[in-house]
């Protein structure tokens, strides 16, 4: 679902995954998210952002966790 939304080029954000066609990173999105940010105060402050994109982030971040080693916070933090 999200493979046409986004992109990750060496040249562009450092390789970061971005919106394609922006240098909105993913990373950006979901601290927005976390931060409380509603998907209109996003598209607002993005106005080449769509809803789908802001989607497709979400699902790109899943799958990258999917496959991605998770270590429980109580052990990061000691």
């Amino acid at each position: 679902m999200y493979h046409k939304y986004i992109e990750s080029n060496p040249s562009v954000m450092m390789g970061k995954p971005v919106i394609a066609g922006t240098r909105i990173t993913v990373e950006l999105i979901l601290e927005q998210l976390a931060a409380g940010e509603s998907m209109e105060q996003i598209l607002a402050a993005h106005p080449r952002l769509t809803e789908e994109a802001i989607r497709a982030a979400l699902a790109f971040a899943a799958e990258v966790l999917k496959s991605d080693v998770v270590y429980p916070m109580a052990e990061i933090m000691k």
